[in-house]
């Protein structure tokens, strides 16, 4: 007879003994781990013709209850995980520009490492200006937009969330084949300054849109305008 393998794998598994065993071993277990209980279905009770089980109706409703409930907790963290990382990206931007060596090097910041901060297409700085007026605008990223481009946009509002959109050539030039989402904020420099915007593209159609908390963008552009005035000596 040929003898077995040394080391031969045999049946293994849990039988309904050995699991009853545990339990018995382990009266807390379920006080332990409740939310094994989801998944543990209860006996049914036969209580005769026409009468209906409240137990069990009972328990599904709670089941229910716990599967929204779970739900609505990975909802909430994600949101606040992306909130927090929405602010973190925000706070660098900040840091860039008040590094700034230069008013040059301050728009080389927003139009160039500003979309790489918040994970962007492009960012862009639009003043409005005349024919005229557009050839003395030298600096190199600044987008120069036609007179009453901001009210057109903006109205009365500061700031305007768009999704699912075809990209705004006035606002994003060559990369407006890129945009399908966008957030324009009206940058309030100076009176003695042309009306300006500062504008963000996305090619996610739905990486902007109306009802997202718009603050952080708020304060980022307000603290553009700041610095922006510390440079060229500007009051409000």
């Amino acid at each position: 007879m040929a003898q077995k393998l040394k080391g031969a794998k045999t049946e293994t598994g849990l039988s309904a003994a050995r699991v009853t065993e545990f339990l018995q071993d382990n009266p807390d277990f379920f006080i332990k781990h409740p939310e094994v209980l989801n998944t543990v279905s209860p006996p049914t009770r036969e209580l005769g013709g026409g009468v209906a089980d409240l137990q069990q109706a009972m328990i599904d409703r709670l089941r229910d209850e716990i599967a929204m409930l779970s739900a609505e907790r990975d909802s909430l963290v994600g949101t606040s995980r992306a909130n927090m990382q929405t602010q973190s990206r925000i706070h660098g931007c900040v840091l860039a520009i008040l590094g700034a060596k230069s008013f040059e090097h301050l728009i080389q910041t927003v139009t160039n490492d500003f979309s790489m901060i918040l994970d962007l297409d492009i960012v862009t700085l639009c003043i409005e200006a005349t024919e005229s007026e557009s050839q003395s605008i030298k600096t190199r990223g600044l987008v120069v937009v036609p007179p009453g481009t901001v009210e057109n946009i903006l109205g009365e509002r500061r700031l305007v969330l768009r999704n699912d959109v075809t990209g705004d050539p006035e606002l994003f030039d060559a990369g407006a084949t890129l945009v399908r989402s966008d957030a324009v904020v009206r940058l309030d420099i100076s009176e003695s300054t042309p009306p300006a915007l500062l504008a963000f593209g996305s090619r996610e159609p739905d990486r902007f849109e109306t009802g997202q908390a718009t603050e952080l963008l708020d304060f980022l552009a307000s603290v553009l305008e700041h610095v922006v005035r510390i440079w060229l000596q500007l009051s409000e």
